[in-house]
């Protein structure tokens, strides 16, 4: 008598990574519409008026941009913008680039062409 035994199997860490990038890439920029969301009322039995945890997320974000579509249960969305690293930004702790040195045969994060975002590099020896 054969036996076979199936069981789930996890992906590569590599198609796991691409397939979060892939969702990365093509995040939106939503808003949260203050209407839906609004503070619970304070009671003195708070435990027996606690929103179900199935409906605690249940509000529509908004695009940020009109012109693009609604996201999806699944699609990764954000609510600001990331802080660019290039210009110096003291209120929130960013040095800026400039005066950095950089490798200029790199294509990662320490290259020119990034590092010094499209400003130009002076190459010393």
């Amino acid at each position: 008598c054969t036996v076979k035994t199936c069981w789930m199997r996890l992906p590569s860490f590599r198609s796991v990574g691409d397939a979060l990038k892939d969702r990365f890439d093509g995040a939106s920029r939503v808003m949260m519409p203050n209407t839906e969301v609004e503070a619970p009322v304070q009671r003195n039995d708070a435990a027996n008026h606690r929103v179900p945890r199935r409906d605690r997320y249940r509000f529509q974000l908004r695009p940020h941009n009109p012109d693009h579509k609604t996201p999806g249960v699944k699609d990764l969305v954000y609510l600001e913008s990331s802080p660019g690293f290039c210009e110096k930004n003291p209120r929130l702790g960013i040095p800026g680039t400039h005066g950095r040195a950089c490798n200029d045969t790199s294509i990662g994060v320490d290259g020119c062409d990034l590092m010094c975002c499209g400003r130009g590099y002076r190459t010393e020896t």
